[in-house]
């Protein structure tokens, strides 16, 4: 590829003949140039585990074999478009409240100036919540603004993601809140 251009995105199978997909999906998201590269995982594997540790690995959606060329269209489309929720913010742009602080360029959030490591997903989520302080958002306008309009998964698994988020933040952790029955907030109302 010629240095001058930029992939939009991968459509990565895991059943390569050469190396096995997750192999790939694991440099991928290795490298600095493309670990934010969007990727749709396609496979014929059908265990469970195998869809659950693609999208643990960084895979942004999944679809098994047999798949329609609409559904897989659809997916292509419904995965750029929600990692263009990053892109679209000014360069240089930062988010920050209170200690913590998510730099866009550099795909790096920290807490109180210490780094923490999140997912590409948690990275979204919590960039998210920082766009959004002090608003509470439910599950599913947090599922259309970070997973994307596509997604066919159940809203709780906004929950799990909160729970991870909240376990990398340490004690700026209470900086997110449960509104019972309804989703979230980042900070209080004062």
């Amino acid at each position: 590829m010629d240095s001058g251009q930029k992939l939009d995105g991968a459509l990565l199978d895991l059943s390569l003949p050469d190396m096995d997909g997750l192999d790939v999906l694991r440099a991928i998201r290795a490298n600095p140039k493309t670990r934010m590269l969007p990727i749709l995982l396609v496979t014929a594997r059908a265990d469970e585990i195998d869809r659950v540790l693609g999208l643990e690995l960084g895979a942004d959606d999944y679809v098994p074999k047999p798949f329609s060329t609409r559904e897989l269209i659809a997916r292509i489309r419904a995965v750029l478009r929600r990692a263009t929720f990053l892109e679209a913010q000014p360069e240089g742009q930062g988010l920050t409240y209170g200690p913590i602080t998510v730099d866009l360029d550099m795909h790096v959030a920290r807490v109180e100036g210490q780094p923490i490591e999140l997912t590409r997903r948690e990275f979204e989520l919590l960039a998210y919540f920082l766009k959004n302080p002090k608003r509470v958002l439910g599950r599913e306008k947090i599922l259309q603004q970070v997973w994307g309009l596509e997604y066919l998964g159940e809203s709780r698994t906004i929950d799990a993601h909160v729970r991870r988020v909240r376990a990398k933040l340490g004690e700026a952790a209470n900086l997110i809140e449960t509104i019972v029955g309804v989703g979230y907030r980042l900070g209080s109302v004062d």
